[in-house]
């Protein structure tokens, strides 16, 4: 795949078939757009190009939103590489970006600068200065420019219209498997172990810390998950929790920490990424030791009969 971080970067080519979009999440509707893209592509022999943003508009048009990520910029990448992308523009979107008009955008950008003769867009998507640039606009301007638009309708999971912000919401909630239909895949993050406490230790459950790769990442709600982990090319069966330790401390920032089944390898310093599969419960402030020390060996219990239920971790 071809990365292109710069407009200028990318040679004309009139004969090219493209989409544009933030794309977080790449959630099964996004999925139906890049493949229409691949698709079209392939059958009149078109360049295909995807186009996203970075850093997210929402984040520099509204940046008091402290709006998090579904997928970070390197997560983006990867997963547009396994779905087959071939050309991807990364534009830096700023202040003045935003700025851009619907036309200037398709003329100045687009019909001057790239070149392409369709154009994929979903039902919902809107550009350009204060998002006015929709389909209608699209097809307003497709003879004046000379290409097509061809508009992707809604992907639906259990009658639900798919969206990166009903994703969002599942995850802030806690309702993980909602999330991963939607997605079309299990939610991950990832980020390197770091040194913690180490009272899970003493507990009898040793946890790694996890130091998030990108602080913009979206974490799932508070409370505890069965999850895998993936260390190098091997995946283990683990427990997350997500939290602030409230049996042990008053206050605190919110630590993801994993506790990994039949593990004892030394990971200080390694990156890990952590497979989220279901929610177990939520956090909950114990009158003792013992009392969480025996609510983790049911969260152990709980954990495996989820995780033994996924085909590639019982073969």
């Amino acid at each position: 795949m071809n990365i292109f971080r710069d407009i200028n970067e990318i040679k004309f080519d009139k004969k090219s078939v493209l989409t544009l979009g933030t794309f977080d999440g790449i959630h099964l509707g996004h999925q139906q757009i890049i493949k229409k893209v691949i698709d079209c592509s392939e059958k009149e022999d078109l360049r295909n190009l995807i186009i996203t943003f970075h850093p997210h508009p929402r984040k520099v048009i509204n940046p008091e939103l402290n709006l998090k990520l579904l997928t970070t910029s390197d997560e983006q990448i990867e997963i547009f590489r396994q779905i087959g992308v071939a050309n991807l523009l990364i534009i830096n979107f700023t202040k003045e970006f935003s700025q851009l008009t619907p036309e200037k955008f398709i003329k100045n950008i687009l019909v001057d600068k790239i070149g392409f003769s369709r154009i994929v867009i979903g039902y919902d998507h809107h550009f350009g200065k204060g998002r006015g640039g929709d389909v209608e606009f699209l097809k307003s301007c497709s003879e004046k420019y000379d290409f097509k638009v061809l508009q992707i309708q809604p992907f639906f999971i259990e009658n639900e219209p798919v969206s990166s912000t009903k994703i969002r919401t599942a995850i802030e909630t806690g309702d993980i498997n909602k999330a991963n239909k939607m997605l079309g895949r299990t939610y991950s993050f990832s980020g390197v172990v770091v040194e913690g406490d180490k009272r899970g230790r003493a507990l009898g459950f040793p946890t790694a810390n996890i130091k998030l790769n990108d602080e913009d990442k979206l974490l799932p709600q508070i409370g505890i998950y069965a999850v895998t982990v993936e260390i190098g090319n091997n995946l283990h069966k683990a427990l997350l929790s997500i939290g602030k330790r409230p049996t042990f401390y008053n206050e605190g920032s919110i630590i993801p920490e994993v506790y990994i089944y039949d593990f004892n390898d030394d990971i200080y310093g390694k990156e890990i990424k952590v497979n989220v599969i279901h929610k177990l419960r939520g956090e909950e402030k114990f009158n003792s030791a013992e009392e969480l020390i025996r609510q983790m060996n049911i969260d152990k219990e709980n954990g495996l009969r989820v995780l033994n239920q996924i085909k590639e971790l019982t073969n």
